[in-house]
């Protein structure tokens, strides 16, 4: 039984190289050599070419690298075999880092000292606001959502988090749907987005949600972090909103086009932090040896973790 290793854009070798390490009682081809698509029984899939896994007769499970699985599921002729997406500790702690670093570096000021410290201005005339006086908003909660949630909370700031179907979180305010989006937004003066990328979440960061946002908060206007999918965003929305004064800043980690072209204003702008895609970079061996747990229980006859379910779209 081999496994198929099925990359654009990644180091293919060393992926290769890695399963062949941890699972070396197998064969593990990638898509630049032959192969009988016939011995193929488990597949990785990193924005792989589609239709490829139609082509596999015997294929019972296709693996995500990353936490999201959108690469996989616009694929419009995937076989009917389970999907499994990556749920690591590394990867959510990493993604909690990021957040927290960004909502503690727009309540902190930072860009402006960053600046003054370039300018040699010894200046201080704002009220600095404590973390609990600053609302946070998480919209997804998934495990990446929750655990950036938790960690925000520690920090001090008041949190609250939304998601599509409702869930009640201890120690969390939740919102759900349609109808708690509005006084979600209504409360929240930071929007932390980690949602996965679904046809029902494309494109929901635009002007109409971001005008939604709490206009008497501590921190002069409200702020966005996006550390969840490029295609959640519309990023002309987002910069009209930053021109208009309906946002005050945003940190941006995804883009509807990576790598963010040169000429996109987002670079340049004073208000908006750039970052390239690698919020939550999870230690490769990691995610090898989680995938390569998945295949040997489900070899001794145990069932697959982290299952996608394809009709909500994650």
């Amino acid at each position: 039984m081999t496994l198929l290793v099925a990359l654009t854009g990644w180091h293919v070798e060393s992926w290769v190289e890695r399963f062949a390490r941890l699972l070396p009682e197998r064969r593990v081809v990638h898509l630049g050599e032959e192969y009988d698509p016939g011995e193929i029984v488990y597949a990785v899939s990193w924005k792989h070419p589609h239709g490829i896994f139609r082509r596999l007769p015997n294929l019972k499970a296709i693996f995500s690298l990353g936490a999201g699985v959108d690469h996989i599921l616009e694929d419009p002729d995937l076989p009917d075999v389970p999907i499994l997406r990556v749920v690591d500790n590394d990867l959510t702690n990493r993604m909690s880092e990021y957040v927290v670093l960004h909502a503690l570096a727009h309540l902190r000021q930072f860009r402006r000292y960053e600046a003054q410290q370039r300018e040699r201005l010894w200046e201080d005339d704002r009220y600095q606001p404590a973390a609990a006086d600053v609302r946070v908003g998480v919209m997804g909660l998934g495990v990446l959502g929750q655990d950036a949630a938790r960690k925000l909370a520690v920090m001090g700031f008041d949190v609250a988090g939304w998601s599509r179907t409702p869930k009640t979180i201890a120690g969390l305010i939740t919102y759900a749907g349609d109808d708690g989006l509005g006084p979600f937004l209504a409360r929240t003066d930071i929007l932390v987005v980690l949602l996965p990328l679904t046809e029902d979440t494309r494109g929901i960061i635009d002007h109409a949600l971001l005008s939604g946002l709490a206009r008497d908060g501590r921190l002069g206007g409200p702020v966005l972090i996006n550390a969840g999918r490029g295609g959640l965003q519309r990023q002309a929305d987002i910069l009209r909103a930053l021109d208009e004064g309906v946002l005050a800043a945003a940190s941006l980690d995804v883009f509807e086009s990576e790598p963010l072209p040169v000429d996109s204003p987002l670079w340049a702008h004073p208000r908006v932090v750039v970052t390239p895609h690698n919020a939550a970079m999870s230690d490769p061996d990691a995610v090898g040896r989680l995938i390569v747990r998945q295949i040997r229980r489900h070899e001794d006859g145990g069932a697959f973790d982290h299952v996608v379910d394809r009709s909500r779209g994650y």
